[in-house]
């Protein structure tokens, strides 16, 4: 679990802005590899958060230059949905430019960044956006590029892959089957999870299990 390099500078400019029940995929190809709904944070260095933390461990052995990982700002709306509010929020001030307009739908710092994400023009009056503007807006709004350049040093990692096989120890002791009177527990062994309090669980649950153990002995 580790936060994320991007290649694009645009989301360093953002260091610091949270978003929230936002969704983040990545794909290879045809192949998904990644689609969940949480949170994710802007940094300087491109992208972190929980959403971010779970999808590195699933990207892993992938071929970064040839991932395409993409940020819905509005999972809870389908495209026609959006549209249309997207529609009732220009119709609403058709002479304001469509960059003072965006705050609506995305953080103020991000609503900067869309026009040319989506290839619009940022200061065209709201009433004159065309059909095939509109949707394109929409369309971007729904699959916003975050294409990854690599990862964080390893001392960034929230929890490392690696460790003792698990196939080696007694799980109702944590005792190692190779070298009795050693106990294993945590990080040490074989073992990860998602980002959200598992990895501490298991480190919680098998250090007690293996002081328990151990005193028993």
């Amino acid at each position: 679990l580790i936060p994320l390099v991007t290649r694009d500078d645009w989301p360093r400019s953002l260091q610091g802005l949270s978003l929230k029940n936002v969704r983040l995929s990545a794909s290879a190809g045809k192949k998904a590899r990644f689609d969940e709904l949480g949170e994710m944070l802007f940094t300087h260095f491109g992208i972190s958060g929980p959403l971010v933390l779970s999808m590195s461990s699933h990207i892993l052995d992938d071929d970064l230059s040839a991932l395409d990982v993409r940020l819905d700002m509005k999972p809870g709306l389908t495209l026609e949905q959006l549209e249309k509010r997207i529609q009732r929020d220009l119709d609403e001030d058709p002479r304001k430019r469509l960059v003072s307009l965006l705050p609506r739908l995305v953080p103020a710092s991000l609503a900067e960044q869309v026009p040319a994400l989506c290839g619009l023009n940022p200061d065209k009056p709201a009433g004159q956006l065309t059909r095939q503007e509109r949707r394109r807006l929409a369309e971007g709004l729904k699959a916003i590029p975050l294409p990854v350049a690599g990862y964080r040093p390893l001392t960034e990692a929230i929890v490392t892959r690696g460790g003792v096989d698990v196939k080696e120890v007694d799980p109702k002791t944590m005792r190692s089957k190779l070298h009795p009177g050693l106990y294993f527990a945590g990080e040490l062994l074989d073992v990860d999870a998602h980002t959200g309090g598992y990895n501490l669980q298991i480190a919680f649950s098998t250090g007690a299990l293996a002081g328990r153990s151990a005193a028993e002995q």
